[in-house]
């Protein structure tokens, strides 16, 4: 028993365990497994913290996202609707330009015949003056000859006029 090593090595084994026990190894052993505990406890509960911080800021961003996208749609939807009204506008002021146009010419039309017709009404008065004058002149002398042709061509001139 004394012979062999394997007793040898169990006696070396108690002796170096009474050591530590003495020495107090133990208890150095058991404060620092306590203290890694404590830091892997403390490194969980940041984690979780941080996880919680994480979701939150994501739930955060997700509903910021929602409000810009609806936001958006309401952007789009006006723009949708003031382009409807200023075409709208565009074309009734189109048509009421056209109608203002429309209503121009016709004026200066009707204005243009009633100077044409004014016109050859004065052309047609002035030959028939002219006509009348010689006609009067040859078959009608003296002095009373002129007075009716004086007088004929006045109120010809204010009737066609």
């Amino acid at each position: 028993m004394f012979a062999e090593p394997e007793f040898w090595v169990a006696v070396g084994f108690v002796i170096l365990m009474c050591v530590f026990v003495y020495i107090g190894v133990h208890r150095t052993v058991l404060t620092a497994l306590d203290h890694r505990a404590d830091r892997i406890k403390t490194e969980l509960d940041d984690a979780r913290r941080l996880k919680q911080e994480a979701a939150n800021l994501l739930e955060e961003y997700k509903a910021k996202r929602a409000s810009a996208e609806r936001e958006a749609q309401d952007i789009v939807a006006a723009a949708k609707v003031d382009a409807e009204r200023i075409a709208s506008e565009a074309k009734t002021k189109m048509e009421d330009f056209v109608a203002r146009r429309t209503k121009t010419a016709e004026g200066k039309i009707a204005l243009a015949e009633a100077q044409a017709v004014a016109d050859v009404r004065a052309a047609a008065a002035n030959a028939a003056v002219t006509a009348a004058s010689t006609i009067l002149s040859q078959t009608v002398k003296g002095s009373i000859a002129d007075d009716l042709l004086a007088k004929g061509i006045t109120e010809v001139r204010q009737k066609l006029n």
